[in-house]
């Protein structure tokens, strides 16, 4: 029988893989699991100059449709206000960016699909 304890514990440990997989890929970690009002922050992330937070979204599989379809406006909506709460709480001032890395699979086989600048802060 798997609980939340179960779940939680799936989910850090995809988002350690997700950090890894993007900072081979060039990008330096700066925070994980960043708690702000009315949301969470997965990764924040440095590409270069940007500031990029990461949503990630993991499915085992996409028989229940794919997990970027997961991404809804409300769910962007929750991101955007996470990372003005962290931008402020942080006294940052820099270029921003809102990427999404889905997942697919179980570790060790898993498949990352990234899409940088998935959405605008409206």
């Amino acid at each position: 029988m798997t609980g939340p304890a179960d779940a939680r514990a799936r989910g850090a440990q995809v988002e350690r893989l997700a950090a890894d997989w993007l900072m081979a890929r060039g990008l330096t970690l700066e925070a994980s699991n960043q708690h702000a009002k009315g949301g969470e922050l997965d990764l924040v992330m440095r590409d270069g100059e940007t500031l990029v937070f990461v949503e990630v979204r993991h499915r085992a599989d996409c028989r229940h449709g794919h997990p970027l379809e997961t991404i809804t406006t409300t769910k962007q909506r929750r991101l955007i206000r996470a990372a003005r709460f962290y931008l402020q709480r942080n006294r940052l001032s820099c270029a921003c960016r809102f990427d999404v890395l889905a997942v697919t699979g179980t570790p060790p086989r898993l498949e990352f699909d990234w899409v940088a600048g998935a959405f605008e802060a409206f």
